[in-house]
C-alpha cells in the first residue's frame, strides 16, 4: 500500500533566506507514514487502530526545499512484522514554474497499530505481499537491526547537564539550549499522545537554534540520525526539549536533542526521557553556499 501528498510551501514554513524548515519536512514525512501506516493496518477486521511511530531511521536532506515550491511526499509499506510496518517515505519538490524536480528527502519510519478501544493493545499488522523472497528477507534485517538498536537506546538514558553560567563562546554550555511547550489538543492523535511528526518539528527547532548560536549564520539541517521514541507524551505533558552540540567538524555539527516529559496533573510521577536523536547541520552564506564551521572548545562545557 501507498499513498501521495502534496503540498504547497508558504512562508511559515521557512527560515528568514527562504529555506523550508527541517521540522517541517519532518512533520510532513511523519504524517504521511500515518495515513499510509494507520489504512492498511484497518484493512483487517476487529478493534480499530491507529499507527504510533516508534522509530525514524537516518533522514536525509539531500536539497532544500524552498518557499512556493510544491514538495510531493509519497510513501510505501516496505515490510510488515506480526506487530509492526516499516514505511518508507520519499520528498520530492517541484519548482511550478519551472517543472523542475528533486529529491529532497527520504526516510524509513516505524510504526506500531495501537487500538483505539486502548492505547496499550498493540494489533497485528497485515502482512504485505513482497516481489520477491530477497525483498522480504532484507526487510526482515532491517526489522531486527531497528529493534535492537531501539533497545540499546533505550539503556543509554542520562540526565540533561544545565548550562554553567556565563559559558565562553563556542563552548558546548554556550550553545545548549532548551524548549519547553505545553501539550495541547492540536498536537495529538486521536488518543490523545502527541504525533510523533509534532515531537520532530520541536527537536528539529531547537538543535537550530543551538546550530545558530554555534554558528551565527543561516543553518540548514543536513541529516537526522534514528530518531527513538521511548514512551508516549499525553496531552497535558509539558515536555522539555534539550538540544547539545556533541561533535563538530570543519563542514558540519553533530547536536544531540532530547526530549523529556512530565504530566502537569500527575506531577508524582516524575519526568522521563521520551524522545532522543541526533541531528546534523551544516553553515550557509547567503547564497546558500556551505561556511567552515567554528571548532567547538572542548574541556569547558
Amino acid at each position: 500500500m501507498s499513498g501521495t501528498s502534496h503540498v504547497i510551501m508558504r512562508p511559515d514554513d521557512a527560515n528568514i533566506v527562504g529555506n523550508v524548515h527541517g521540522g517541517i519536512i519532518l512533520k510532513m514525512i511523519e504524517e504521511a507514514g500515518c495515513i499510509v501506516g494507520t489504512r492498511h493496518c484497518n484493512t483487517q477486521n476487529g478493534d480499530r487502530c491507529l499507527a504510533a511511530l516508534v522509530r525514524v531511521e537516518k533522514t536525509e536532506f539531500l536539497f532544500p526545499v524552498f518557499i512556493g515550491e510544491v514538495a510531493h511526499v509519497t510513501a510505501e509499506i516496505t515490510y510488515t512484522s506480526k506487530h509492526s510496518l516499516e514505511v518508507q517515505v520519499k520528498v520530492v519538490a517541484e519548482n511550478i514554474l519551472t517543472g523542475a524536480k528533486k529529491l529532497s528527502n527520504k526516510a524509513a519510519l516505524w510504526y506500531v497499530p495501537c487500538s483505539l478501544q486502548n492505547v496499550d493493545k498493540i494489533m497485528e499488522v497485515p502482512p504485505i505481499k513482497y516481489a520477491s523472497a530477497e525483498q522480504e528477507e532484507e526487510g526482515r534485517k532491517r526489522y531486527e537491526a531497528q529493534k535492537m538498536e531501539r533497545l540499546e537506546t533505550k539503556a543509554r538514558i542520562e540526565e540533561v547537564m544545565p548550562s554553567p553560567p556565563n559559558p565562553e563562546l563556542h563552548t558546548v554550555g554556550f550553545s545548549q539550549s532548551s524548549l519547553i511547550h505545553l501539550v495541547g489538543p492540536s498536537d495529538c492523535t486521536l488518543h490523545d499522545y502527541v504525533h510523533g511528526g509534532v515531537t520532530m518539528k520541536l527537536m528539529d527547532e531547537v538543535a537550530g537554534i543551538v546550530a545558530a548560536r554555534h554558528c551565527n549564520t543561516n543553518i540548514v539541517t543536513a541529516s537526522v540520525d534514528a530518531i527513538n521514541f521511548h514512551r508516549k507524551i499525553k496531552k497535558g505533558c509539558v515536555v522539555t526539549v534539550t538540544g547539545r552540540l556533541t561533535f563538530v567538524s570543519n563542514k558540519s555539527m553533530e547536536i544531540e536533542v532530547l526530549v523529556d516529559a512530565s504530566s502537569l496533573v500527575e506531577a508524582e510521577k516524575g519526568k522521563y526521557r521520551a524522545v532522543s536523536a541526533f541531528f546534523t547541520f551544516i553553515s550557509l552564506d547567503k547564497d546558500n553556499k556551505p561556511l567552515p564551521v567554528p571548532p567547538l572548545k572542548v574541556g569547558i562545557i
